[in-house]
């Protein structure tokens, strides 16, 4: 495709925009003993700060966020990727603030609560924030580090 690379600020807006307006990522956890990855597709929801995921409590995914407090998510095709390290916050339902809940079911098209298998949330909270499209973008596409913007808005 060979598109001109974006400047930093276009980047960060297009990357606020996917996180905004996209609804899966992958989700990709590990287990504390160094065990093999394990990645799986999940809806989100992003406040602006935080995603939020929803998975059962006792599936790899579930037990890998509680046990490392980690996660990685890829958002977007291949030749235009947000990637997202961040920290994990294990929630019960009813520990979630008004309306998050239902704003998250509204955007994910299903609603955890209302499942008969355990789900826990879990609010992400990112740390490092990277994006790019082909390899003329491979340069610079840190967006954030250890949870600050680099690039203003």
């Amino acid at each position: 495709m060979n598109q001109a690379a974006r400047t930093p600020k276009q980047r960060k807006q297009d990357t606020l925009h996917r996180l905004e307006n996209d609804e899966d990522a992958w989700v990709s956890t590990a287990d504390g003993d160094g065990g093999a990855p394990y990645l799986i597709p999940l809806s989100f929801l992003w406040d602006g700060t935080t995603l939020l995921v929803a998975t059962p409590a006792a599936s790899p995914t579930g037990r890998n966020l509680r046990t490392t407090g980690q996660a990685r998510l890829g958002i977007g095709p291949t030749r235009d990727v947000v990637l997202v390290e961040g920290t994990v916050e294990p929630l019960e339902p009813a520990e979630l603030p008004d309306g998050i809940a239902d704003s998250f079911a509204a955007k994910a098209g299903f609603d955890p609560r209302q499942l008969t298998t355990h789900y826990l949330y879990f609010r992400i909270t990112p740390r490092r924030v990277q994006a790019w499209r082909e390899a003329n973008e491979i340069s610079g596409r840190d967006l954030m580090r250890d949870g600050e913007w680099l690039v203003a808005d």
